[in-house]
């Protein structure tokens, strides 16, 4: 007689063998119809699994985010049903869940088509219009391969060897059609329902090894309503339209060329823009207690052995072995060499806090279909910090860093922060005492902070708790970029140590901290964002002075040249070519001021404004434009 505790504390108990399917229609027939999924003691099922002992459950609907994976993953099937439906002898290989959507990967010599996908998409409506039952069979893994090698699935059949032995071979059927598959599923195919849309189809090598064949992948998005996925398409169709890549263009910030992939060609506005970024946090951080320090970009092999990256990270890292046979590795990360600075020297308890910030230049291999303009590079400037302190200081300072991230975010126009915490995993290092501090200071930090957070259970590092901080752009997507982690590993891998006030030697906590993660992301990001459309004060360059004619030239240079002694970037467009030209070209590059020169602004000691994405002019005498503009190139948080 299982007794069922549901969410809000209550509990149903029942004779005999309970489905989830009966249990949602004991609580209400609303929740029935609801009903995708349930979670049995926090373990995903089907409706249709059965319960025989005491267990906790949670029934989930369209509105969980579990309800809603579980219908993009029975889109997924769907997607390879209609495929196989329609084109026979294609062979499906994996299909998974992704953010706002799903992917399945398809073995076919002939390439998929626009037309194909419209096609594809109108079996899908039908293969739900028929409502196929759903349900799970176990098999045994030679009756599996043998029964999938048969069908001509050889990639399944691959699959299924590699499961680990102590693992089910699960297939569920949608009707007569079946897939290998862990679940959950849904008890139909009509209860997807009809908001689904296929997006693209794109390469991808089997196993994501470039040594293994190219299969097709075929993207969709698929949601609970209309409603929810004519937002998500029209949210698709703005970031087209701001894309970095294409207003990078067209500002003239940077390029990529295929001579040095995932590393940016700056042009002299973007490194702009990119030391703008750097002045602004260097003065915050100066403000908040940080030592700037510069580390190495080549470090020994044996640095990253004692640090344990050349075990977990070698396959990422670039590496050169010299003449005299010594293995060098471009670094990937700036830790362990800013620990070697906190090394020199005996460091005592009054010295903790120790504040020590560096904009380090940083290599990783990424995949080279993985790269996407400044947002997956393989050369980046990690806005990285690292502070040594005592473990009675860890709550202290992450209020601290927390504060400073979400002060910095503001400045940059991100309000909507949401935070993920993840505490410590089953596998870690360090005493469960230090955990305990490390996971009470990270969650106090987050509370304080009173934005909303969620929390990944046993998603912490090895070697210490985590924060990542989520933003929120102007069209809705969320870009994750800050971090604040506690490390208990790599100061005493390292042989970092302080002495204590009763003379003791102790090794110190660390913790890493970034604010923008990379510098070069977080531009796209910015980009993005605004539509290219920066605030006055980050703007690579903010005036643009345009005379009217040749004749007034000599009063333009002069205007120029004032507003640049002022401290405001500004450029003088003396090319011949007449006015409405030039102030297409300059709104095209999102200059945010362009100041026309003509005869009444020379007579006037004036210049005449027109603002970007505004076809209003402001004429304004030169000296109070300067004083004006001066005060709004100093960023504020009020």
């Amino acid at each position: 007689m299982p007794n069922i505790k549901l969410p809000d504390g209550n509990s149903i108990s029942f004779e005999k063998k309970v489905t989830g399917l009966q249990i949602a229609e004991k609580i209400s027939k609303s929740l029935l119809k609801q009903a995708l999924v349930i979670s049995v003691d926090g373990n995903l099922r089907d409706l249709n699994y059965e319960i025989d002992k005491d267990c906790s459950v949670k029934i989930h609907t369209a509105k969980d985010k579990e309800g809603l994976e579980t219908i993009r993953h029975d889109t997924a099937h769907v997607l390879a049903m209609a495929v196989q439906e329609l084109f026979p002898g294609t062979q499906v290989t994996i299909g998974p869940v992704i953010d706002n959507g799903f992917y399945y990967d398809f073995a076919r010599k002939k390439p998929f088509t626009e037309e194909d996908l419209r096609e594809i998409e109108k079996k899908m409506l039908e293969i739900v219009e028929r409502d196929e039952p759903t349900h799970r069979e176990v098999w045994k893994r030679d009756k599996a391969v043998e029964h999938f090698k048969k069908a001509g699935e050889i990639y399944k059949a691959e699959i299924i060897r590699d499961i680990p032995k102590d693992e089910e071979v699960s297939v569920y059927f949608h009707g007569k059609w079946h897939d290998l598959c862990r679940g959950p599923h849904l008890m139909s195919t009509g209860k997807i329902g009809k908001y689904f849309k296929l997006m693209k189809v794109s390469g991808a090598y089997w196993r994501g090894d470039s040594k293994n064949e190219m299969l097709q992948r075929i993207y969709g998005t698929s949601w609970s309503n209309q409603k929810e996925l004519d937002e998500y398409l029209n949210m698709i169709e703005e970031a087209e339209k701001r894309d970095h890549r294409k207003l990078g263009k067209e500002m003239d910030l940077f390029h990529f060329r295929e001579e040095s992939p995932g590393s940016v060609f700056w042009h002299e506005k973007g490194w702009n823009l990119f030391q703008k970024l750097i002045a602004y946090m260097r003065s915050k951080q100066d403000d908040a207690g940080y030592k700037e320090i510069n580390t190495p970009e080549i470090l020994d092999r044996s640095l990253w052995e004692k640090s344990g990256h050349w075990e977990k990270f070698g396959a990422n890292m670039y590496t050169s072995t010299t003449p005299d046979e010594k293995v060098f590795a471009i670094k990937p990360m700036n830790c362990p060499g800013c620990v070697q600075v906190f090394n020199q020297g005996l460091k005592s308890y009054r010295d903790l806090p120790l504040k020590m910030s560096e904009f380090g230049k940083v290599h990783r291999y990424e995949p080279s279909g993985a790269l996407h303009g400044l947002l997956r590079v393989r050369a980046f400037t990690q806005d990285d910090a690292h502070i040594f302190c005592s473990e009675d200081q860890i709550t202290e300072e992450c209020l601290n860093v927390t504060n400073l991230i979400l002060e910095i975010y503001k400045d940059l126009g991100f309000e909507n922060v949401i935070l993920k915490y993840s505490d410590r995993p089953d596998v870690r290092v360090g005493e469960d005492s230090v955990w305990d501090k490390s996971e009470k200071a990270l969650l106090e930090a987050i509370k304080a902070s009173k934005l909303e957070y969620s929390i990944n259970k046993g998603e912490g590092a090895f070697y210490g708790p985590k924060i990542e901080f989520v933003l929120r752009d102007a069209i809705g997507r969320d870009w994750q970029c800050g971090t604040l982690q506690v490390d208990l590993n790599l100061p005493g891998r390292l042989g970092a140590s302080f002495v204590d006030k009763d003379g003791s030697k102790k090794v110190p906590v660390m913790l890493h901290r970034a604010l923008f993660g990379s510098l070069e992301r977080f531009i796209g990001i910015l980009i993005e964002n605004y539509s290219g459309k920066l605030p006055f004060w980050i703007s690579p360059l903010q005036t643009m002075v345009i005379p009217v004619s040749e004749d007034f030239d000599d009063y333009a240079k002069k205007v120029n040249q004032k507003i640049k002694k002022a401290g405001i970037s500004s450029e003088v467009d003396l090319k011949n070519h007449n006015l409405n030209y030039k102030i297409r070209e300059h709104s095209l590059s999102k200059v945010p001021i362009l100041l026309i020169c003509g005869k009444k602004e020379v007579d006037s000691n004036s210049v005449t404004i027109r603002r970007l994405d505004s076809n209003k002019q402001e004429n304004m005498d030169l000296d109070l434009f300067i004083k004006k503009y001066s005060a709004l190139n100093q960023v504020s948080s009020n």
